[in-house]
């Protein structure tokens, strides 16, 4: 290779995130930002405008991911929503990591409703044979109104179907669903239809991360101006509970072990659902250490 072509690092821009599992993975930036972006309690992408990057910008990754990431099987599509790029060029993408990097095992990407949506089952079949393995959708909440009231851009009933589509072209689901995110008033309300969504969808894996108010969202703004009430650590552990105990997996595995949670699970449903609700309950009662305020993140 040229010296002059050759390439210096990994080309990330922003900031950047990807979910707790794929922290050994390579980390491929091919969008920037998040094709949302609306989120009421949501920051992250904020700093950057939606776009997604040039190809030759993609294969300078891809040729030093090649030469100096061989020992990493998986490879994870960023930033935020990388399964809206069109799909004959989200084809390209992933015949040139199968080309350049035939020994990743597993391409995974974030995914919301509408991008889903986007692709046809069978177009959807067509990248899970080209190595996209797993998808990671932002649920945040079964609750209709809460959807609205978040400015998630869809429904309970959608964000079924859409999950469906992904299960059933044969790439596995991770789902992350949000506590405190309804407030105080909705808070069982949210928790009882988030279990029965997660349910009827039946993912591979549902993450469950606690709201934390960011300065800079609407949601922030609604906390100090009075509009918006936070469960208190009780309240969280309350609807964690209902929550798990409106769930219902045919074999799923639902975590709360995120930096932002108070009390961390790892339970496979249905064979462990018991043992999740009986610790919540000790929790309740205060026999179980939870983790000090201090001690949490986003």
């Amino acid at each position: 290779m040229d010296c002059s072509t050759e390439p210096e690092g990994m080309n990330y821009e922003g900031m950047v995130i990807r979910p707790p599992s794929e922290a050994f993975s390579i980390l491929l930036q091919v969008t920037l930002g998040c094709s949302h972006n609306k989120c009421a309690f949501c920051s992250t992408y904020k700093d950057k405008r939606f776009t997604i990057k040039n190809n030759d910008a993609i294969m300078r990754d891809l040729r030093f991911a090649a030469k100096y990431m061989k020992r990493q099987d998986r490879l994870f599509l960023m930033d935020g929503d990388a399964l809206i790029i069109p799909q004959k060029r989200l084809v390209w993408l992933l015949e040139q990591i199968r080309e350049l990097l035939p020994w990743v095992k597993r391409v995974g990407a974030y995914a919301n409703a509408k991008s889903v949506k986007m692709k046809t089952d069978q177009e959807l079949k067509r990248l899970r044979e080209l190595g996209l393995g797993i998808l990671y959708l932002g649920v945040e909440s079964g609750d209709d109104e809460t959807l609205k009231r978040i400015r998630k851009g869809t429904t309970a009933d959608n964000l079924v179907l859409q999950g469906r589509r992904v299960i059933e072209a044969g790439i596995k689901l991770s789902v992350t669903v949000l506590l405190g995110v309804a407030g105080k008033e909705r808070s069982l309300i949210h928790a009882k239809a988030t279990g029965e969504l997660l349910s009827r969808m039946d993912p591979d894996y549902v993450g469950a991360l606690t709201l934390m108010l960011v300065p800079g969202t609407p949601m922030y703004d609604d906390y100090h101006e009075g509009r918006f009430e936070l469960p208190d650590q009780r309240g969280m552990l309350s609807e964690l509970r209902e929550m798990i105990a409106n769930t219902d997996l045919s074999g799923g595995l639902f975590f709360s072990n995120h930096a932002s949670n108070y009390l961390p699970i790892k339970a496979r449903l249905p064979k462990q659902k018991q043992d999740a609700l009986d610790l919540i309950d000790e929790a309740l009662r205060g026999e179980v250490t939870l983790k000090p305020e201090w001690m949490r993140a986003l």
